[in-house]
C-alpha cells in the first residue's frame, strides 16, 4: 500500500453478526420464560376447601365448603370446584377442616356401603378420639354377677362423626359417640349393644382397653 492511499476498514465477519443476533434471541427467550413463570404463579383458580371435618359416607354440600383462590397450575383439575361438585356428592374418605377437597375424595354414588351407629361407653375415651378420627370398637360380653368376658374387636375400622361427653354424676362420666361403620358390621354391632356388652373405643392401633 502506497503512503498516499487511505487504509480501508475490514468488513465485519458475517458470523459475528449472527452471534450477536443469537445473543439477542436468547435474552428475549429468557425474559419471556421468566415472565411466563411469574404469570403462572400469579394465576389462581377457585376451588373448594372443607369448612369443617367431613367423614366418609357423609353428604358433601356447598354449605360444608368454602371457595378459596389458590395457584395450582396443572393440578387444578384434581380438586373440586363449583362446576365439578356433584349434586349428590358424598365423601369417600375423611376430609380435614381447611383441606382442599380432592376430586378423588368425593363421589356421586349414594353411600350404600357405610352407615352410622351410636355407641355408649361407660368410661371416657382418649382425647385423640375426635371428629374424623379412625378408631377401633371393642366389646366385652356380660357374664354373671356384673362381670364381663374378655374384650374383643367388634369393629376394626370406624370413623368418628361426633363425640358427646356427659360428665354428670348420674351419667357416670360416659361418652356417646356416633361412628361411621361398614354396613356388613351393623348386625354384630347392634347385637352387642342389645346384649348389654361393655363398649370401649380406642384410636386405631392404640392400646388395648
Amino acid at each position: 500500500m502506497s503512503s498516499g492511499e487511505t487504509a480501508r476498514p475490514r468488513a465485519r465477519a458475517f458470523w459475528s453478526d449472527t452471534r450477536f443476533l443469537l445473543g439477542i434471541v436468547l435474552v428475549v427467550a429468557s425474559v419471556a420464560g421468566v415472565w411466563a413463570v411469574v404469570a403462572a404463579a400469579r394465576h389462581t383458580v377457585p376451588v373448594y376447601a372443607a369448612s369443617r371435618t367431613i367423614v366418609p359416607g357423609e353428604r358433601v354440600a356447598p354449605r360444608d365448603l368454602t371457595l378459596v383462590d389458590v395457584a395450582l397450575g396443572d393440578t387444578a383439575s384434581a380438586y373440586a370446584a363449583t362446576a365439578s361438585l356433584p349434586a349428590d356428592a358424598v365423601a369417600t374418605r375423611t376430609i380435614a377442616a381447611g383441606e382442599l377437597v380432592p376430586q378423588a375424595a368425593i363421589s356421586s354414588e349414594p353411600a350404600i356401603r357405610t352407615t352410622t351407629v351410636v355407641l355408649h361407653t361407660d368410661g371416657d375415651v382418649p382425647s385423640s378420639v375426635v371428629t374424623g378420627a379412625q378408631v377401633e370398637v371393642w366389646a366385652a360380653a356380660p357374664l354373671e354377677q356384673g362381670r364381663f368376658d374378655t374384650p374383643h374387636v367388634l369393629v376394626d375400622a370406624a370413623t368418628v362423626l361426633s363425640v358427646t361427653r356427659d360428665d354428670s354424676v348420674m351419667a357416670g362420666g360416659g361418652v356417646s359417640l356416633e361412628v361411621v361403620i361398614d354396613r356388613s358390621e351393623v348386625a354384630e354391632t347392634l347385637a352387642a349393644i342389645a346384649g348389654g356388652a361393655s363398649i370401649s373405643v380406642v384410636p386405631a392401633g392404640g392400646p388395648l382397653p
